[in-house]
């Protein structure tokens, strides 16, 4: 609900109600300046908020950045946001798994509507992928009715990108005994235990992975491919290729939101330097495919850049300039913290509990009788990259305060199964 305040806060400001009677069309750039810290986030909460049918994109310079972005709106907007990472290399194949299944993850919820923030990097706008194709015709869906027989879901499995293994510990893996088929693919919350007698499949189980036991009923599981390539048409099959970018699976009306940090001139940096590699690993005897199948032309990139509606933040002056400043130095000072917040409502934002706790009690020391503070301080938790001064409200981060670098704790999105010696000690 505090985060919910931060936003209304922004709406009230005249600058974003002069803002939202723009018309945002394709084909159509406006500048934005005036912001600080995490103001642009917010700023990006807000405008989806108030358009929710509306994708919104958001382009940031590089994978930290990215990264930093996607922590401040899943802060502000919860669960409604997703992150499409750039390939860590310049091929094809994508070695990590991680950033492999979050790419396909973004893609199936893109296609389905299901996501209206996505945030990625200038570099992956540019990628081109064989994955839509894939997740739209190979991923593949188990349910009570009509389900596969278990040598259609091994073979697909295979295809798809799935590792064999004697049991299943990690995700893109899957493991055969007998009628049973066990597998933990991307999309899924929770592994699942797929059990056949003769060609009809009659349970669909989780199962835990640490203990290999078997957990609760489920009608249906839905497996997303790991790799690019296979066609779910055939298994084995390869795709006929339809290989678009990011940009072009978005709706026409998508919204992009470009930090001020990004040069669009990454996008020929990237040509250049893919030609380059291509060229050494063909010396080395590889067979790998030309550049115009891993990235977008600069030029045909470029028409589908200035084809969209962009609102670009600028630390220039701009058409749209926002009053909003820096947040105030406070360099550990608690005694000035506490005097900002008797003259302005100050809110702080805290990383976790214990923070608050104790930035709590640091602050209780000038409290009134009953323990409380007679200012205009709160204390609320919502970890973002950098605070910012509203015209009527300045709002500062813990870690700012005390002078800490902040740190991104995003949590293994597919977890592994105990090793040996700490399975050992299961009882």
């Amino acid at each position: 609900m505090t985060l919910d305040l931060l936003i209304g806060a922004l709406r009230v400001v005249p600058a974003y109600r002069a803002l939202r009677q723009e018309q945002l069309v394709r084909g159509r750039v406006i500048r934005v300046s005036g912001l600080h810290g995490s103001s642009g986030a917010v700023l990006t909460a807000a405008f989806a908020g108030d358009d929710p049918q509306r994708v919104v994109l958001v382009v940031a310079p590089d994978p930290a950045s990215a990264e930093g972005w996607f922590s401040d709106l899943t802060t502000l907007v919860g669960g409604e946001c997703r992150l499409f990472p750039q390939r860590e290399g310049l091929g094809e194949e994508e070695p990590h798994f991680e950033i492999a299944g979050e790419r396909v993850e973004t893609i199936a919820a893109v296609l389905a509507g299901s996501v209206q923030l996505v945030v990625t990097t200038i570099r992956a706008t540019a990628e081109l992928t064989r994955m839509p194709a894939a997740v739209a015709r190979a991923r593949l869906e188990i349910g009570r009715a009509g389900a596969p027989s278990w040598g259609t879901v091994v073979d697909r499995l295979e295809a798809m990108g799935y590792e064999r293994r004697p049991s299943v510990t990690d995700v893109a893996q899957y493991a055969v005994r007998g009628g049973i088929v066990d597998v933990y693919g991307f999309g899924m919350a929770d592994p699942a235990r797929l059990e056949w007698w003769g060609d009809e499949l009659i349970s669909i189980r989780t199962f835990d992975l640490d203990t290999q036991r078997s957990r609760a009923e489920t009608d249906a599981v839905t497996i997303l491919p790991v790799r690019p390539g296979p066609d779910g048409a055939e298994p084995g099959a390869m795709s006929d290729g339809g290989r678009q970018t990011l940009l072009d699976l978005l709706p026409a009306d998508t919204l992009i939101v470009v930090d001020a940090a990004v040069d669009v001139g990454e996008v020929q940096r990237v040509w250049s330097e893919a030609q380059h590699h291509l060229d050494v690993a063909r010396r080395r005897g590889e067979d790998v495919p030309g550049r115009d199948a891993l990235f977008l032309a600069p030029a045909a990139w470029e028409e589908r850049w200035h084809a969209a509606a962009r609102l670009e933040l600028s630390e220039e002056q701009a058409e749209h300039r926002f009053p909003i400043g820096p947040p105030p130095s406070i360099e550990r000072k608690i005694a000035y913290l506490r005097d900002l917040a008797r003259r302005q409502p100050t809110l702080v934002l805290c990383d976790n509990e214990g923070q608050l706790e104790r930035l709590d009690e640091l602050l209780a020391e000038g409290a009134d009788g009953r323990g409380h503070l007679t200012t205009g301080a709160t204390l609320a938790l919502g970890s973002l990259m950098g605070g910012f001064t509203l015209p009527d409200l300045a709002v500062l981060t813990d870690h700012e305060i005390f002078q800490r670098a902040r740190r991104l704790r995003r949590a293994r999105r597919y977890r592994q199964a105990l090793g040996v010696a700490a399975a050992s000690t299961l009882t």
